[in-house]
């Protein structure tokens, strides 16, 4: 049973590396919930996986007796898949934005704040023309 559940986390991983290395931001998005399922799995499994009753506690005693689960890893995951929820929760709701204000989900469409045309950047001398390597800005230029 755990050598299942490490080929299933080995594949969800490498699936969620391979849609969060996309230009989509939406593919990005899916490829961050698989990832964090694989870790939930993962964090399961560390937590052994037994055939056992609930961990509850019989009157008078300290211990549970005999077999039980780990109820650790489960309250863990528990917490993880809340906190997951809520992470795609706000995320889907920055791509909406997003995609209602660019018109795309296109990583490299949504420089905003990049110039698009190379021959109209100013890369140098602080915004007093081009470069020009023989004659190097100075901080008195930029006020410094």
């Amino acid at each position: 049973m755990e050598l299942l559940l490490a080929i299933t986390i080995g594949v969800l991983v490498s699936t969620s590396v391979y849609l969060m290395l996309d230009r989509n931001v939406l593919r990005f998005l899916f490829g961050l919930v698989l990832l964090s399922n694989a870790v939930n799995l993962l964090i399961f499994t560390g937590g052994r996986l037994t055939a056992g009753a609930p961990p509850l506690i019989d009157a008078g005693q300290y211990a549970p007796t005999g077999v039980v689960a780990n109820a650790l890893p489960q309250a863990l995951v528990l917490t993880a898949i809340v906190i997951g929820f809520g992470l795609l929760a706000f995320t889907l709701a920055l791509v909406y934005r997003t995609f209602m204000t660019l018109g795309t989900v296109n990583s490299d469409e949504m420089r905003v704040a990049e110039p698009v045309d190379d021959s109209k950047l100013d890369t140098g001398r602080l915004g007093m023309g081009k470069a020009n390597p023989a004659k190097p800005a100075t901080g008195q230029e930029a006020g410094i």
